[in-house]
């Protein structure tokens, strides 16, 4: 009896033992954790927090998410002797599978504008089961409406989807935290980068 062709596979998940071990349990140091400024790093030293969502509002349990940015000058991160100097390394990661609520938490500082005419943000990238090709967004802050009416990307944006990539800042005691929801399909969808 000839065989036939076998479904295909979903990806992952598969980022706990390789990419966040340290988050998960593993005996092993992740290369890139989720504190991507140490305390002693310049600048406003902040929180992004979220949670990812499916097409039916459901939150996703075994995601990663990658932030990259740079740092409280404009400046991105020119080697690993400058990120051990600074105390800030410009990259983390998270998984989404081990706290009660299924987030995300990265302790970072807010960066600069890294040219003129463009605003602070964060450049976000998304993996999770079933999808073959990661998902690229940013992260733009609610409470720097200037600098983010003279950016580019954002104003290439559709209006009425721009609340997509603003993160909303939150006063705690703790400190500054930047809430930073990603619904991967459905209404409110987060608007993606074709990278």
């Amino acid at each position: 009896m000839p065989l036939g062709q076998t479904p295909s596979q979903t990806v992952g998940p598969y980022f706990a033992y390789g990419l966040t071990a340290e988050q998960y349990g593993y005996p092993f140091t992740s290369l890139f954790p989720p504190r991507i400024a140490q305390p002693h790093a310049r600048g406003e030293h902040i929180r992004v927090t979220g949670r990812l969502f499916d097409g039916e509002g459901k939150t996703i349990p075994d995601a990663m998410v990658e932030l990259s940015h740079v740092d409280a000058d404009g400046r991105a991160v020119a080697s690993r002797e400058a990120a051990a100097a600074s105390g800030f390394r410009g990259f983390g990661r998270c998984g989404t599978g081990t706290s009660a609520d299924q987030s995300f938490e990265f302790h970072t500082i807010k960066p600069g504008a890294a040219a003129p005419g463009s605003a602070p943000h964060i450049n976000v990238i998304v993996m999770m089961r079933g999808m073959l090709v990661h998902a690229f967004t940013r992260l733009y802050f609610d409470d720097e409406a200037a600098a983010n009416a003279t950016d580019a990307v954002l104003a290439a944006v559709p209006t009425e989807r721009r609340a997509t990539l603003m993160a909303k800042r939150i006063a705690l005691p703790g400190g500054v935290e930047y809430r930073f929801d990603i619904h991967m399909q459905g209404a409110n969808e987060t608007v993606f980068f074709d990278l």
